[in-house]
């Protein structure tokens, strides 16, 4: 067999998994159309049709299936051996995907890079920041990060980050014009900037805790944003009312740029977890990443 034809394989085998060539593209890091032409080309030399294409998506056939279940053992067995052979140099090397929501990128994940950088010189690791929720095997991310009550319960999780204070901050003149709310359901009176779910779609409902008591609220929005940094800046501006984590505004309360309210009623936001699949085999790369963000953590 040679070189061309177990890439071509390997890339039929990428297909099938990911279950369309545009979520294969990613995984492997090219473009669409160069799936498309290997595998036209592997099925003219073979002469025969391994996949059913649609527009959105790709299923073997029955030929397609016959092979992947030969293929795969196989494919299972060298990357064992090749597994095998990284974990024996003397440090891990290799590419990280990983698939984190905002938040969770920037507070839990992005501080910590420069040491981990630093530790393993020979991993790379790629970020892709994104609200929503992604499958992160299908879209071939090595592991994802989010809160633990979205995961599914086949992920192994670790936790990466404490939990997070909500704080409701609005500048000091937008404060001098208006009453100060002394009850959430004061905040109805008020002009709010909110934010869009990425993933529902819906807008996000302002929650209260104290004591035993909860309350939430759907704020009166002025401005509605799907992203974090629009909402920052339109507070910092003086539009509104806005409702951000604590350490998102940390330097602004430090300068008294934005004034909180209703501190006695700050509910706090889940700890991020770093998770990955619990059905497939760990790359060194990978769980050198996982163990550093555990540690970095608990330190």
């Amino acid at each position: 067999m040679n070189r061309h034809t177990w890439s071509d394989l390997s890339i039929f085998a990428a297909i099938a998994d990911a279950g369309s060539f545009t979520a294969a593209a990613k995984k492997l890091g090219v473009s669409a159309s160069a799936l498309s032409h290997s595998m036209r080309a592997m099925e003219e030399r073979l002469g025969v049709r391994l996949l059913n294409r649609s527009t959105r998506s790709s299923a073997p056939t029955e030929a397609g299936e016959r092979l992947l279940a030969r293929l795969r053992p196989a494919m299972s067995d060298l990357e064992d051996v090749v597994l095998r052979l990284e974990e024996g140099r003397d440090r891990p090397a290799g590419r990280v995907r990983i698939s984190a929501h905002r938040t969770g990128a920037m507070l839990a994940i992005a501080p910590k890079l420069p040491a981990f950088a630093k530790k393993y010189p020979d991993v790379q690791v790629e970020l892709a920041v994104e609200d929503g929720l992604v499958d992160i095997v299908a879209q071939g991310f090595d592991a994802g990060v989010r809160h633990e009550q979205v995961l599914e319960n086949d992920m192994i999780s670790v936790r990466i980050s404490n939990a997070y204070k909500i704080v409701y901050v609005a500048t000091p003149d937008y404060w001098r014009h208006v009453a100060r709310p002394k009850t959430p359901h004061d905040l109805l009176a008020h002009r709010c900037i909110a934010y869009r779910l990425t993933s529902s779609g819906g807008v996000h409902r302002w929650r209260f805790i104290k004591g035993d008591h909860c309350v939430t609220i759907d704020p009166p929005a002025i401005l509605i944003s799907n992203d974090v940094d629009v909402v920052l800046r339109a507070a910092v501006g003086g539009m509104g009312v806005a409702c951000l984590l604590e350490s998102q505004v940390h330097p602004e309360l430090e300068t008294g740029t934005l004034v909180p309210v209703l501190r006695d009623w700050s509910p706090r936001v889940p700890p991020n977890y770093l998770y990955y699949s619990g059905r497939r085999q760990m790359t060194p790369a990978l769980r050198a990443f996982v163990e550093f963000m555990r540690l970095a953590t608990a330190s």
